[in-house]
């Protein structure tokens, strides 16, 4: 049956919020409520929310605000000297991962473009999830949550460059002449943008910086309209929205920005993990299933063995390693974009794309368990790991 908007953000927000209830009671991780709600009521599970434009609208407006704040968290300036630390590592682990990922999508028997897609999309780990459930002190304050940032910074530079190749994609081929204009419009882009916050956006933000209301409504708005330029550039909204937030990260009240907007923040993270499992067609899981859990089980243990490694020579303590590896040990919200965009592009089928879906569906609850139950979070179940 059709839903209207309205009706269809009741069902949303008034089931999280009972699902929510009974996932605190019984001390689970929240993120799991959000996206079992979407599998029940969604298109292939109840069916009371079954518009799926209008479920991909949710996701997309949901991603283009969550990356504009991660983007605002990113201040260039601060973080010069831990990518300088972990480069290498970006570099080394994304491989590793692309291999995993190659691999088991050629061992299955997909074709060999969505065996690198399906490789490409297990190289990154999710900034959502990882900066969500890391404290607030460690990630400003101390060498570990620098490094992390750092990490998932390179990390959404590598999956941006693979979201351009794959927008460069015509009728199934990467094109030449898209590519070109991709590859121009991207740095285009990111003139506008720093030139429009020094000389636009950062006179206003000073002249009327009492006015709270219009710093909301100017950073919003300014999120939009990037996101609105890179579509019109032929990139992705999200890639302008990501673009928006670090250009605006320079501003000397981006934390005040930022912690205005944190209970946007949260509206969309309820929404983006909704439409993940809403949008997931559980017809396809006995077809990939076996692939989905075997992929998901190396990663988790592949991931943070291969984190505590490379940050061995980083970081002195053992525990540390072990710490960051541990919440890097999931895939991304980038994989689910590159899943999105290749199929829609025709660059894979619907097998390979549920395939990138349901091993990032495993991927972050399985993961949010292990860092909730082993790792200072501020949604820590022991009261002894809890740091806000």
């Amino acid at each position: 049956m059709e839903t209207s908007l309205t009706f269809s953000f009741f069902l949303i927000f008034s089931g999280a919020a009972l699902l929510a209830s009974l996932v605190l009671i019984s001390r689970q991780p929240l993120l799991i409520a959000y996206i079992a709600l979407g599998a029940i009521i969604g298109p292939y599970g109840g069916g009371w929310v079954t518009d799926l434009g209008l479920l991909a609208e949710i996701a997309e407006f949901g991603i283009v605000f969550l990356l504009f704040l991660l983007g605002l968290d990113m201040q260039p300036q601060a973080l010069l000297h831990s990518l300088k630390k972990t480069t290498g590592m970006a570099l080394i682990s994304s491989t590793i991962f692309l291999a995993i990922g190659y691999s088991v999508g050629v061992a299955f028997g997909f074709t060999q473009a969505e065996a690198w897609i399906i490789g490409a999309a297990m190289m990154f780990s999710s900034t959502i999830i990882g900066i969500k459930l890391l404290p607030t002190t460690v990630l400003h304050h101390r060498e570990n949550g620098e490094l992390m940032v750092g990490i998932l910074l390179l990390q959404d530079m590598i999956a941006i460059l693979v979201l351009l190749l794959i927008s460069s994609v015509s009728q199934g081929e990467l094109s030449p002449i898209s590519l070109g204009k991709t590859l121009v419009a991207l740095p285009l882009l990111c003139a506008l943008a720093f030139v429009a916050v020094r000389y636009l956006l950062l006179p206003l933000i000073q002249r009327f910086d009492r006015f709270q209301e219009y710093i909301f409504l100017l950073a919003i708005g300014w999120c939009l309209g990037l996101a609105e330029a890179a579509h019109a550039m032929g990139l992705s909204a999200e890639m302008g929205a990501f673009l928006a937030g670090i250009s605006l990260a320079t501003s000397p009240i981006s934390q005040y920005i930022a912690i205005s907007l944190k209970p946007l923040r949260d509206f969309f993270l309820i929404l983006f993990f909704f439409s993940l499992g809403a949008r997931f067609n559980l017809a396809l899981i006995t077809e990939i299933a076996t692939p989905a859990l075997l992929l998901a089980a190396i990663l988790l243990t592949i991931k943070p063995l291969s984190f505590r490694f490379l940050l061995r020579r980083t970081l002195a303590s053992k525990r540390l390693c072990w710490d960051l590896g541990l919440r890097l040990g999931q895939i991304s919200e980038f994989s689910l974009l590159i899943a999105y965009l290749a199929f829609d592009q025709g660059v894979i089928g619907s097998s390979a794309s549920h395939l990138i879906q349901a091993t990032a569906i495993l991927s972050f609850v399985v993961s949010s368990y292990i860092v909730v139950l082993n790792c200072p979070t501020p949604i820590a179940i022991r009261d002894e790991l809890r740091r806000d």
